[in-house]
């Protein structure tokens, strides 16, 4: 149930900051809301706005300024549309850094509206640095050649280091012809060269028998079309030489077969037996 006015917000917030024994008033010094404890130990400033903008952020960061304790209230309703209105996760996590609070009021035909408090005022960031993403940020930051896109672009093609190094194995095979994984992997250099055939994303490769790759009209196409990516990557590569075929091996005679050795020791016992016998 979606609020015709902001004003609908102050009610609950207001139901709900007296049940944490807090005095509340509205609209001193422009505050839309302020509660304050008994003993004026804590006081909080809320801001209020049907959803959340730029307007009420800029609001928020201003009241920081005469109050520690600030929290941003908005609708929270499923059925609108938009760019952040369903990002509550990346607001409340933008507010945790900006020190501010997050309340959402959610509006209900036959209930009470419900207020959830998604962070506190001061409360910690809880997202740190997701190491493995920066270092897949830096290995692809390194394994481009060159900066071929533009920064802002939408609805083109980019790119990337994969794409960089299927256009490297197309044209190994274009020079060469039909070439083996292993092949490729030595005029490419890209151990990925195996997965990349198999998974054929592009459509580039076409398999032609058992461990042999050649390259498709799309792959020519292609390299057409990206021959700038790898202008400078061509003029360094080389096929190798074609292997010269080894000569047979000519057949060995066989051996000639020797007579078996009379052993010494055994004529002489065979003489003594004799000369025993005489």
């Amino acid at each position: 149930m979606a609020v015709n006015k902001e004003e609908e917000l102050y009610s609950p917030i207001k139901t709900y900051y007296e049940n944490l024994g807090f005095t509340v008033k509205s609209e001193v010094l422009h505050c839309d809301l302020v509660a304050m404890k008994q003993d004026g130990s804590e006081a909080v400033v809320v801001e209020m706005k049907k959803t959340f903008n730029l307007a009420l952020l800029l609001q928020g960061i201003e009241r920081l300024r005469i109050n520690d304790h600030v929290v941003l209230a908005i609708e929270r309703n499923r059925k609108k549309s938009g760019a952040h209105n369903q990002r509550f996760s990346d607001i409340t996590e933008l507010c945790r850094m900006l020190g501010l609070g997050l309340m959402t009021v959610t509006f209900f035909k036959t209930k009470a509206p419900l207020i959830e408090m998604l962070c506190e005022p001061g409360e910690m960031p809880k997202r740190g640095i997701r190491r493995t993403r920066q270092a897949r940020l830096l290995r692809e930051f390194r394994e481009r050649s060159g900066d071929y896109n533009v920064g802002g672009s939408t609805g083109r093609k980019l790119v990337t280091a994969y794409r960089e190094k299927a256009l490297r194995g197309a044209y190994a095979l274009q020079q060469a012809g039909i070439l083996s994984p292993s092949q490729l992997v030595a005029l490419t250099g890209n151990p990925q060269t195996a997965s990349m055939l198999r998974s054929n994303y592009y459509g580039w490769f076409e398999k032609v028998g058992r461990g042999q790759y050649q390259l498709t009209a799309a792959g020519a196409l292609a390299l057409a079309e990206y021959a700038e990516v790898i202008a400078e990557w061509k003029e360094s590569f080389v096929l190798p030489p074609a292997p010269v075929p080894k000569e047979a091996k000519a057949s060995k005679a066989p051996k000639a077969t020797s007579k078996p050795k009379t052993s010494r020791r055994s004529t002489g016992k065979k003489a003594t037996s004799l000369n025993s016998a005489l």
